[in-house]
């Protein structure tokens, strides 16, 4: 009889121990506050849309344990979050049942106590393990899904004091991500199932983590805007990404026995308004802040005591053109800064200015970058703007004195070239800023790519310039925003056309 019990005993061990538990984690990133269905430029259709991502994240976790997940910079980007300094983000998270969100570099730009306040009105933790002195931050979520006990730990890229703007960060530590990792990874290995890292560092970043940090089984990432079609695996460790803007959402399904993944498929699903009905309750709280948005659209943020030029900014210099310039060249600390005429659209009438027109003027989502120019190719690059005469690449400067023959040959128009008030230096490096369109060789501005490649290691995804080490680089932080706090702390305006591009006749 107790041979019997033994047997039966040794069994329903062997039973329990070989029981294979699923789970399946749902995740996003790089939202950026895109809550409408939106068409990029050459885009076939319109991708994306909160309501119809909430509509996807019931239908997918139906039935199934489920845990939610989303990889960093949520609450800033589009007019939809910024105008509400992302409240509009944690509520619509909230509502769609979000079980952890990590930092990303972009919850920083609107400061630390608007940060905190976010945090404080999110119904799910905000992870940041390698975060330290920020209040509220946890480093790591332990939860019971599907009869598994998961260890979320959230780390984010150590280079945050240099991907926001470094008085967000002041008083803050952003220690290694692998090192923290490890740390943690150590103390909740013993209490877990499943270890997964919940990470705003980017794809390259995140295989090196599956490098360095083999325990981790599940990479959910972000930052880089990789659209990761299927999962990348380093090791035993799996990697996952779902673009950006919320036009995909990541499903992992994942089988274990014991502590071992066993089985795992992973996949995007494309979120299009045309493949299904949007959740209702989602889609009223869109339809709440887009039309307090329209509201506040419809503010007037200032005042101009001149007509502001944005229809001759192809052929001159226009006081708009200056005022753009003057603005990227402040905010990044640049020596000089460069624009392409066709980056404005309109002009604003003197008299008030509310931010649609802000807006119309500046309709691209443009944002600042800063590098670093040998004086040799800053004349090439403004060799070939003004030869662009009549066109979008026209340049409009600041920091910048510039003469030029228009009807000198192709290629030889460039007279003189002032920086400040010292002749240009071929030999020397400046820093000069321009939006993130010329820095990717937009317009054929070649020499900005060029720079960019000697100094550093640049790629595009999903359209978004990558290049680590940038002197300055807000993504998501559009410069018609940067106009519009400029223009509410200047008014009134009365900005001139000062003779920074001057057309010699003859030669």
């Amino acid at each position: 009889m107790k041979r019997l019990v033994f047997l039966l005993v040794f069994l329903i061990a062997a039973v329990s121990h070989a029981q294979t538990h699923q789970i399946r984690i749902l995740h996003f990133n790089d939202f950026h506050g895109f809550a409408e269905p939106h068409q990029s430029l050459g885009a076939q259709e319109p991708l994306g849309g909160v309501a119809w991502l909430a509509a996807k994240v019931k239908e997918l976790g139906k039935g199934k344990p489920t845990l939610f997940l989303a990889a960093g910079d949520m609450i800033q980007g589009d007019n939809w979050a910024n105008l509400f300094k992302g409240e509009s983000v944690i509520r619509v998270l909230n509502y769609m049942g979000l079980d952890a969100m990590v930092l990303g570099n972009h919850e920083f730009d609107f400061g630390q106590e608007v940060l905190l306040e976010r945090m404080g009105e999110a119904r799910f933790p905000v992870l940041g393990a390698n975060v330290s002195g920020l209040k509220g931050v946890v480093p790591y979520m332990v939860k019971e899904v599907g009869g598994l006990k998961v260890g979320v730990i959230g780390v984010v890229g150590a280079d945050t004091p240099l991907t926001t703007h470094p008085r967000n960060v002041v008083g803050l530590g952003f220690l290694d991500p692998a090192e923290t990792l490890k740390k943690n990874v150590q103390k909740l290995s013993a209490q877990v199932d499943l270890l997964v890292a919940l990470t705003h560092c980017g794809f390259k970043e995140d295989r090196e983590l599956a490098s360095r940090v083999p325990e981790v089984q599940v990479i959910v990432g972000g930052h880089s805007h990789t659209k990761l079609d299927r999962p990348a695996v380093v090791g035993d460790t799996i990697i996952v990404q779902a673009w950006e803007h919320g036009k995909t959402l990541g499903i992992l399904d994942l089988w274990l026995q014991g502590k071992k993944v066993v089985r795992w498929e992973g996949r995007l699903e494309e979120i299009r308004p045309d493949l299904g009905e949007p959740d209702q309750g989602a889609k009223e709280l869109v339809e709440h802040y887009s039309r307090k948005l329209r509201e506040l659209l419809g503010q007037v943020i200032g005042h101009t005591l001149v007509d502001l030029d944005g229809e001759g900014v192809r052929n001159k210099e226009t006081n708009l053109g200056n005022l753009v310039a003057d603005v990227l060249r402040e905010v990044t600390g640049a020596q000089a800064a460069i624009i392409n005429g066709g980056s404005i659209r309109k002009s604003i009438p003197k008299g008030p200015i509310t931010l649609e027109q802000v807006y119309g003027s500046l309709p691209f989502d443009n944002y600042a970058v800063a590098i670093p120019l040998k004086g040799s190719q800053l004349w090439e690059a403004l060799e070939h703007g003004v030869n662009g005469r009549g066109s979008g690449r026209f340049p409009q400067v600041s920091g910048l004195k510039i003469s030029y023959w228009a009807s000198a040959p192709q290629g030889s128009r460039l007279k003189e070239v002032l920086v400040g008030d010292r002749p240009l230096d071929l030999e020397a490096t400046y820093v000069v800023a321009m939006n993130d369109f010329l820095a990717a060789g937009g317009d054929g501005y070649r020499s900005f790519t060029e720079a960019i490649r000697e100094h550093f290691s640049p790629y595009s995804v999903g359209g978004t310039l990558v290049a680590e080490g940038l002197l300055f680089s807000e993504p998501g932080r559009w410069i018609r925003d940067l106009v519009a706090e400029y223009i509410r702390q200047k008014s009134p305006l009365e900005t001139k056309t000062e003779g920074r591009m001057e057309e010699k006749r003859g030669q």
